[in-house]
């Protein structure tokens, strides 16, 4: 599957100093000879057609970068990840380089270890020794790396505001390395792009609360049903065929004073159809930095409640979301 919205960038002359720090963001690497075949067997993607990238490249196509989750026995998404793999220059093995939400990245590194066994695969969070830092664009350029060994980048799909498209890149590098900015603006107009984009990121509020479909990661090219097995593998595939989801990821929006308890990922949504049963949750939250006192949400919602509207926010009592539309077709189930 092909990363749906996803331009090549252009090559560019914009440096490290123009990039963000994303404290909320994490990195694995799993390398080894057995590391490709490893991940093939533990993720609901597949990562055996992964373009390498050598550095200082940034993996820039739909065929050098993966969207793909972590299941649990029950098809529950444990984690959500970005991969792109890099050609090292100490061996022949590639680096496999996983992206992901920084508060569960030890978990899941850890987790991952526990079906090594007899796998020549080495799995290493790096999260607190490396910096990753985001740059976004609306003309399509991409960055220069400092590091030919120890930077790695990867291009995420792009997000369409307003009519114009903005590019986003993911780069990690080493604390000696970092060169980037601190800057609220920019950290806030990255979270926004990221929410605005409805690919959603596992957070460890929001860990084994869905089937990769409530949350829509089918239609946004993070599952692959023609691979091999996976931990919960059979749940995915028989929601797929059984037309058996009756939720699914919403983009949705408040306006007025930001609460971020209030809108913090994993608050439940509630509908006045059903007020003592939650009809969702927060998946993703950020103010928008464009438009003053309004808020951008992706929800997990049923969507029997999404029809009827009238969605409420932490409580039956809470203030109505009002719901805005996807930026990508939903694949038939």
């Amino acid at each position: 599957m092909t990363i749906p919205s996803q331009n090549t960038p252009t090559a560019g002359k914009t440096s490290l100093s123009g990039l963000t720090p994303l404290p909320q963001w994490g990195l694995i690497l799993v390398q080894g000879s057995d590391a490709k075949s490893f991940l093939q067997n533990q993720l609901t993607n597949t990562v055996m057609g992964i373009e390498p990238t050598t550095p200082p490249s940034i993996a820039q196509t739909p065929g050098s970068v993966r969207l793909a989750g972590y299941c649990n026995a029950k098809g529950r998404l444990m984690a959500s990840t970005w991969i792109a793999s890099y050609q090292s220059t100490h061996s022949d093995d590639l680096i496999f380089a996983l992206f992901l939400s920084k508060d569960i990245a030890a978990s899941f590194a850890k987790r991952l270890s526990m079906f090594v066994l007899r796998s020549k695969v080495s799995i290493q969070d790096v999260s607190d020794q490396w910096i990753i830092s985001g740059c976004y664009s609306n003309t399509h350029e991409i960055p220069e790396l400092n590091n030919t060994e120890e930077d790695f980048g990867l291009h995420l799909p792009d997000v369409l505001v307003r009519g114009e498209a903005y590019s986003r890149i993911l780069l990690a590098h080493k604390s000696s390395n970092a060169n980037s900015n601190e800057s609220t603006n920019m950290l806030m107009q990255w979270n926004s792009l990221e929410v605005l984009s409805a690919i959603p990121r596992i957070v460890l509020a929001t860990q084994e609360q869905f089937v990769p479909q409530m949350i829509n990661f089918e239609s946004v090219a993070g599952v692959d049903f023609k691979k091999g097995c996976y931990p919960g593998q059979e749940i995915v595939a028989r929601s797929q065929y059984r037309g058996v989801i009756k939720r699914r990821l919403q983009l949705a929006h408040l306006e007025g004073t930001y609460d971020a308890a209030l809108s913090a990922p994993g608050v439940e949504l509630f509908h006045k159809d059903d007020p003592m049963q939650p009809a969702g949750m927060v998946v993703l939250s950020a103010p928008n930095p464009q438009i003053a006192g309004r808020v951008d949400f992706q929800i997990e919602c049923k969507l029997e409640a999404l029809e009827h509207r009238e969605i409420h926010l932490g409580s039956i009592d809470g203030p109505v979301l009002k719901i805005d539309t996807l930026p990508y077709p939903l694949l038939e189930i």
